[in-house]
């Protein structure tokens, strides 16, 4: 996928702007979801933050019966895809569909010719018959550290084995340096890449260069790890569609 496919599929020439909802239960689920739809941003994450999976099912087959047209990905924390691709194949033949999935470590070496745990990987992908796409979590916040001089070879190592290269600052809240997004961008060239730590309304603009925000701390209430602000998501959604300066049909 190229960034201007990326661009074409959400009708936006700017950063798309994708709410992470740390889930709790269904009814507050399905009110950050419709804080989500109200301010026009382009789908939102579902992450099981607090538990297993097992409660998570029920939670995101709810949300998707409420929301049937929503553009609804997933994460499953500390799940790599190899395990998680079959479980959303079986969602999908019950005729629940997730656009996507998130892997907070899609297994990436920066030094590696040969990628054997990222093929695993995408041999799962491929058996389970999901047909989502995947956001991949390369030099990611919380995972085995991976030195600045490295990012560009991990970035490009990365570009066969997912749809959307996926990158943070060093933890949850924090703003990811610049220099890493250069980098970034250096080794995927014409792929999107999205960002998934420390985006703010405040600070947005000086990621422009950025094709995605996955953004959860930067708009929820204050203080409030679980519930999105309407007016912080509000300010974010009109400064991403700033930046984009145009349309995309």
């Amino acid at each position: 996928m190229t960034r201007y496919e990326f661009h074409k599929l959400f009708k936006s020439p700017g950063p798309v702007v994708l709410p992470v909802i740390h889930v709790l239960d269904t009814p507050r689920t399905l009110e950050n979801v419709s804080v989500v739809v109200g301010e026009g941003a382009h789908g939102c994450f579902l992450i099981n933050h607090d538990f297993g999976l097992d409660p998570f099912m029920p939670i995101i087959k709810e949300v998707r019966t409420a929301f049937p047209s929503l553009w609804m990905g997933i994460n499953f924390l500390g799940v790599t895809g190899r395990e998680a691709f079959p479980i959303l194949g079986d969602l999908e033949r019950d005729g629940c569909l997730t656009d996507a999935y998130w892997a907070d470590d899609a297994r990436i070496n920066e030094h590696a010719g040969s990628q054997a745990e990222a093929d695993a990987i995408s041999a799962s992908r491929q058996a389970s018959g999901w047909s989502g796409m995947y956001f991949g979590g390369t030099a990611f916040k919380s995972q085995r550290l991976v030195e600045p001089g490295h990012y560009e070879a991990a970035a490009r190592n990365a570009i066969s084995f997912m749809d959307v290269i996926t990158t943070s600052g060093i933890a949850t809240g924090e703003e990811a340096d610049l220099s890493k997004i250069e980098a970034f961008r250096a080794g995927v060239g014409d792929r999107p890449v999205a960002l998934a730590s420390g985006i703010t309304p405040d600070n947005a603009r000086a990621y422009s260069d950025v094709d995605c925000f996955m953004v959860a701390t930067g708009i929820n209430q204050s203080g409030n790890f679980y519930d999105i602000d309407p007016a912080r998501l509000s300010r974010l959604m009109k400064v991403a569609r700033t930046i984009g300066g145009g349309t995309v049909s």
